[in-house]
């Protein structure tokens, strides 16, 4: 098999998002259809900038599971993986709510979602030993069967030399207590080479919401972690190395649309930047630029931004 740059594991699902701006839910009438899921997304994003992408996933047997395969064949991921579950287990639906720029709101339907029925069966070692690079979605640890497949996969890329990305894409509606998410995310946090999360994202793999980003990431470095990086929203985000480097990242201006969608396109164009040996700071900037395309935009994966358009973004609003 090619090598692939990245492989990302985890929820592949179907995003509704509204048409209607400005409104609550309970009155949108029309929604648009797209491919949703933070590791689909990522897969997504970090094939439009020109990676290898694949993506090991299960989706639903029917149009919804058709529909997300079909669209990542389009936009160049390796598929191979992702397989449909054949016990009648439906896709993940996520509804989406844009009352401003700055109160949007999500609602998933996730009850026996295909993505969280994912095994170790549905993929060898030979796929992942493929790859530069493993990406696990925080979702993928919340329940079982994706639980153990998902650290399953992380064992097997450790064994074979190929990078662990750990998104901790925390959706708490998966979970059943904090204690238990606290549990499995600090757990492959600490298996990971590199780790990525919101601030509020931390507070929940350490249960509590106390620590600073410094005693945070100083946790982590006591075990495989070489690069940290923490987000704060608008306010920016630090990347923090092992070696006692501390990086900001810019934020650029946009004219938001909506908040979804940051998360993904930050960790694609933070991914790209570093597969192609930019440095740290200027992976913040080429994620920080495709989050604010991003959000600036309907979607989340249709609207994953070309290398042209996150530079032209960069050089815009640094002169």
């Amino acid at each position: 098999m090619k090598k692939l740059d990245i492989i990302t594991f985890g929820r592949a699902a179907v995003d509704l998002n509204a048409v209607e701006y400005n409104m609550p839910m309970e009155e949108t009438m029309t929604f648009k259809k797209y491919v949703g899921g933070s590791p689909a997304n990522i897969a997504i994003g970090t094939s439009k900038l020109g990676l290898k992408a694949g993506m090991i996933a299960k989706v639903s047997d029917d149009q919804h599971g058709n529909f997300v395969i079909d669209y990542m064949n389009k936009v160049g991921v390796e598929t191979s993986s992702i397989k449909k579950d054949t016990e009648g287990r439906k896709i993940g639906l996520t509804f989406t709510e844009i009352k401003s720029p700055e109160e949007c709101s999500i609602l998933m339907y996730r009850d026996q979602a295909a993505d969280l029925y994912l095994s170790v069966d549905d993929f060898n070692e030979d796929y992942i030993k493929s790859a530069e690079t493993l990406l696990i979605s925080g979702t993928a640890l919340s329940q079982s069967p994706s639980r153990e497949a998902a650290l399953h996969a992380m064992d097997i890329a450790k064994k074979n030399g190929v990078e662990v990305i750990f998104e901790l894409d925390y959706r708490p509606y998966t979970w059943k207590s904090e204690a238990e998410t606290s549990v499995y995310m600090s757990l492959a946090a600490r298996s990971a080479d590199i780790v990525i999360g919101t601030r509020d994202e931390f507070n929940v793999l350490e249960n509590s919401e106390g620590n600073s980003d410094e005693e945070s990431v100083q946790e982590l470095f006591n075990y495989s972690p070489h690069l940290v990086v923490v987000k704060h929203g608008v306010k920016g985000s630090k990347a923090f190395t092992r070696d006692g480097e501390v990086i900001e990242g810019d934020i650029y201006k946009t004219q938001v649309l909506k908040t979804f969608g940051a998360g993904d396109s930050f960790a694609s164009g933070f991914i790209y930047a570093l597969k192609k040996e930019k440095g740290i700071q200027e992976a913040l900037k080429y994620g920080s630029a495709a989050a604010s395309i991003v959000v600036s935009k309907h979607s989340s994966s249709d609207a994953m931004p070309t290398v042209e358009e996150i530079e032209q973004l960069i050089h815009s609003q640094e002169g």
